[in-house]
């Protein structure tokens, strides 16, 4: 009988040791399979003891699969009342296409149809067709100009072990096959062989590591627990072959409760222990787990006398945690030196324990691509890369290079701190890019009367001829030593990715994302209930404080800023000299002393106007969580009342609006974005070097006779079109130079500032 086991990319050479292991024989690793020979009972045997294959499929022909047609033909020579027993249900699993078969669907299909046909003409009736629970699942494989039939003899996959878990929602959980890999990459299931032997898992998840480990080291088959399998309703099947493997199976897992067995885990996240406690009790596992440091987990495995082996399961992290696997990464080269089986993304770990893993497979992890890595146990590590700081204080890095940036960050740390104190300024940029190789922006934020210190670190997006990963590791080097240097709790460091991408606005994320049309019933108890809501609970207030949120000072104005939950934290920290020009223009200025901000964001620079004397402000934008959050800053400094208006509003269509109005503005400031798409503008896009003129003459049209607006965008290579404004009746005045705070100075193009006045 012809055989094969279907596995993950990767996963082929592994499952074929694993069947060879079993004693399975005419073994022969494929592409994303296995095949093999023997008995059925072999067959079964692989459905029972394998931990990686995900099915096990009976061959039953392979037929011609050019057209429809022949597929039905081929389809129709197989004997089916032999696989189907009378009453029986059956589905078709369709997996391939080629040029005339090109919908899964349509093979499944004429597949269905050709089984049916075959037992109408034996029995003069049509077997009933059951997608959720058949008796018999028939897989069709298309593959080029042949199609292959097979008997489905697993059922469900079997990496669905009956004891996965989702205990914990903000552990992401590993996959029990992913488990297994991890521990046959490092060569548990020959380790549990030599007595005692003793796991440590680091990033143990919601625990199929440790359920995985145990059920080897305990001789439990890992198709014990299922409830149900795919050849329990075929008419080929053999029962009695089956009950004896069941009853070796039993007498194995009895036997191998006495094995020794110690097993570790090392995992801080929320619910992770509860989580992998449960794990264990579902798989049947009797044995407790320690939860550890990673370093006792280290000197644990290292005196161990029997098998040994950590494990280390990296792919729950992104690209938006590399502050999180900057402290992992850290936290890990404490087992540098043992034997380490890793599941990763990319391979920021071989710096983290020093070595080059002695093998490595690729996988896929989610969509994403990864790597299964084994680092053999060694005594002779390099010296392990670190920086020394203040204080004699050492970090491990991944760079050794990075001592460059630690002992340039301190430097300009200092000497940025006695300006600071100088200028009376809290909040304020550090680092922008002085090391080419170490292109982030870092920003340091101190709260209001000392209430916290958070640091906001944004990396310059690397070129493309720069390697991913080497700016990867560089990267989390500078989210290890910036936190130290500057004394911020790790947990206060906020990372932001700049792309070279264009598109989108500088509002990105506060917008209100698309909805899914509902039903007009549904609407109205939606609404009823809302309304029941606003009803019962208390209003807030408008200086209460969001989550996540915290109060900074700037120019004796006290501003909401958030780290955790915003595109941009609320204040941009390059327009500090703007505001304060602003506030001094508003004290200066006479008469109505109304004043107009557009492209409001969080309404900052009408805090400072109002604090200037401003009796009437108009605060404008297009997102309402910005608007709010305006109001709060105002309500917060004391700015309150009719006199103070917010409004909701594309700026392009509320300045043509009030171009036809008798409303006129003393003072304007516009901060436009540089690029925006919003689906609520009035244009289907907007392009500041495009349409400033338009924007520009638009806004000199709202001024009061004696009335100036600030104009200002960050585009770097901004140009205005000084001709075309002069037509218009406009003058521009470049004050850039004068907006441009000391702490942004190596960066003098980080806006462009000019008054706007008519001529």
């Amino acid at each position: 009988m012809e055989f094969f086991a279907t596995c993950p990319k990767g996963f082929e050479k592994l499952l074929a040791e694993e069947l060879a292991s079993l004693k399975i024989p005419q073994v022969r690793a494929l592409r994303g399979q296995v095949s093999f020979g023997g008995e059925l009972a072999d067959a079964y045997r692989a459905c029972l003891w394998s931990r990686l294959a995900s099915r096990v499929l009976l061959v039953l022909a392979r037929v011609d699969a050019r057209t429809a047609d022949s597929l039905y033909e081929g389809l129709c020579r197989i004997d089916w009342t032999s696989h189907l027993a009378p009453g029986a249900t059956f589905a078709i699993d369709a997996h391939g296409t080629n040029a005339n078969l090109r919908n899964t669907q349509f093979v499944a299909l004429r597949s269905k149809d050709a089984i049916s046909d075959v037992i109408f003409h034996a029995r003069g009736a049509r077997p009933m067709t059951d997608t959720n629970r058949p008796d018999v699942t028939v897989a069709v494989r298309v593959s080029g100009e042949r199609a292959t039939a097979c008997i489905d003899l697993s059922g469900e996959p079997l990496f669905h072990r009956g004891y996965d878990s989702r205990a914990a929602k903000d552990v992401a959980p590993l996959r029990p096959d992913y488990a297994a890999a991890l521990l046959a990459a490092g060569g548990w299931f020959r380790e549990v062989r030599h007595g005692d032997p003793v796991l440590a898992a680091l990033w143990a998840g919601q625990g199929s590591v440790l359920a995985e480990a145990a059920g080897a080291a305990l001789d439990r088959a890992p198709g014990l627990l299922r409830p149900r399998w795919g050849f329990e309703g075929w008419a080929g099947h053999d029962a009695a072959a089956w009950e004896a493997l069941l009853d070796d199976a039993d007498r194995r897992a009895e036997a191998g409760e006495k094995n020794g067995l110690t097993l570790l885990a090392c995992d801080t996240r929320r619910g992770a222990e509860s989580a992998c406690r449960q794990t264990l009790r579902a798989a049947g596992i009797s044995r407790e787990v320690s939860f550890v440091g990673v370093s006792e987990a280290a000197d644990a495995v290292r005196t161990a006398k029997g098998g040994r082996l950590v494990t280390c399961d990296l792919s729950w992290l992104d690209d938006d945690s590399l502050a999180v696997e900057a402290s992992v990464l850290s936290e890990a080269s404490a087992v540098a030196g043992l034997s380490v089986a890793a599941l990763a993304k990319g391979d920021s770990l071989d710096a983290a324990l020093r070595a080059e893993p002695a093998a490595r497979v690729d996988v896929y992890v989610g969509r994403d691509d990864g790597e299964l890595a084994f680092y053999e146990a060694t005594d002779e590590l390099a010296a392990p890369a670190e920086v020394t700081l203040a204080g004699n204080v050492r970090v491990p890095v991944l760079v050794p290079a990075s001592d460059q940036f630690a002992r340039r960050l301190a430097k300009v740390a200092k000497l940025r701190a006695k300006w600071a104190r100088r200028e009376d300024v809290s909040c304020y940029r550090v680092y922008d890019a002085d090391l080419p190789d170490y292109s982030v922006a870092i920003e340091l934020y101190q709260g209001l009367e000392g209430r916290g210190r958070w640091l906001q670190i944004s990396e310059y997006a690397a070129p493309k001829d720069i390697d991913r990963q080497l700016a990867r590791r560089r990267l989390m080097d500078v989210l290890a030593i910036a936190p130290r240097v500057l004394d911020v709790d790790p947990r206060c460091v906020n990372l932001r990715v700049r792309t070279r991408a264009r598109g989108g606005s500088q509002y990105a994320g506060h917008g209100c994302a698309p909805t899914t049309p509902e039903r007009h019933e549904d609407a109205y108890a939606r609404l009823r209930g809302q309304r029941a809501d606003l009803r019962n609970r208390h209003k807030p207030s408008l200086t209460d404080l969001p989550e996540g949120a915290h109060l900074v000072d700037e120019g004796g104005l006290t501003f909401e800023v958030n780290f955790s939950t915003r595109l941009d934290c609320g204040i941009f920290l390059d327009h500090r000299e703007t505001r304060s020009r602003i506030r001094e223009m508003m004290k200066q200025t006479l008469g109505s002393k109304r004043f107009l901000n557009l492209f409001a964001y969080t309404g900052t620079a009408t805090c400072y106007a109002a604090d200037g004397g401003a009796k009437h402000t108009t605060t404008v934008d297009l997102s309402r969580p910005s608007l709010d959050w305006a109001r709060r800053n105002m309500a917060r400094n004391g700015f309150r009342g009719p006199e103070h208006e917010f409004v909701q509003a594309d700026v392009l269509s509320y300045i043509n609006e009030q171009r036809h109005s008798p409303n006129r503005w003393d003072l304007v400031f516009c901060d436009v974005p540089t690029f925006s798409n919003s689906q609520r503008m009035r244009k289907s896009s907007f392009d500041v070097q495009r349409d400033h003129v338009e924007l520009i003459i638009g806004v000199s049209r709202l001024l009061t006779r004696n009335g100036s607006a600030i104009f200002s965008c960050n585009l770097r290579g901004f140009k205005p079109d000084v001709e075309a404004l002069k037509k218009a009746g406009v003058v521009l005045e470049d004050i850039t130079e004068q907006t441009i705070p000391e702490d942004f100075q190596r960066n003098k193009k980080i806006h462009h500032c000019y008054i706007v006045k008519r001529g």
